[in-house]
């Protein structure tokens, strides 16, 4: 049985419901890349309504879940959820309530760290959303790291992008501005999980 790759990776760990969250997931990887580590991406579950229905182990299309040795043994991290009332889709929010054994071990300490989402509309919450996501990885103790405003698509752009993370206004593809600022924040989490583990 071969053994799991000790290369270090930056896991791009998303929920998307409609699919937006999920291209934006494609363009922070695609930056991730640029800035020479692999990119990992992974998913949640949804979570059911009903208490009694489970969802399958492995997804029918698309990334696989992510697991908790996806987690722990990342180099870095970059997490996106749609927004659901100003805050991360429950999904998501399960998914990281549920890993209280890598804060004991500490296995995310000093790794660096960044947020991203979509919103249906213009103000509909991206700056809480990318907030509450936060919160979470503060308490892993991670390092968060937005978008600074060097990047000048931040200034450009009059759709999604924010200096805490990249973000959608939902429609039918990623604009210019928000390509731009995606591929950025997966450069930039890339060359600082170098940085701090050397």
């Amino acid at each position: 049985m071969s053994q799991p790759s000790t290369d270090p990776y930056i896991l791009v760990l998303y929920y998307s419901r409609n699919g937006h969250v999920k291209m934006l997931a494609e363009q922070i990887a695609q930056g991730v890349e640029s800035g020479g580590v692999e990119a990992r991406l992974r998913t949640v579950p949804a979570v059911s309504p009903v208490c009694e229905s489970t969802g399958a182990e492995i997804p029918e299309t698309g990334d696989i879940y992510c697991s908790e040795a996806d987690l722990a043994n990342c180099s870095g991290l970059l997490v996106g959820s749609p927004t659901r009332f100003g805050n991360m889709a429950a999904p998501l929010k399960y998914f990281l309530d549920n890993t209280g054994n890598l804060w004991i071990n500490g296995s995310l300490i000093n790794k660096p760290a960044g947020v991203f989402t979509s919103t249906s509309s213009l103000h509909g919450g991206q700056e809480s959303t990318l907030l509450s996501m936060m919160l979470p990885l503060l308490h892993q103790g991670m390092v968060l790291a937005g978008v600074p405003y060097s990047e000048s698509a931040l200034t450009a752009t009059s759709s999604g992008g924010t200096p805490y993370g990249a973000s959608h206004v939902e429609g039918d593809s990623l604009t210019a501005e928000e390509k731009k600022i995606c591929r950025s924040q997966g450069q930039r989490i890339a060359e600082l999980a170098t940085k701090l583990s050397t």
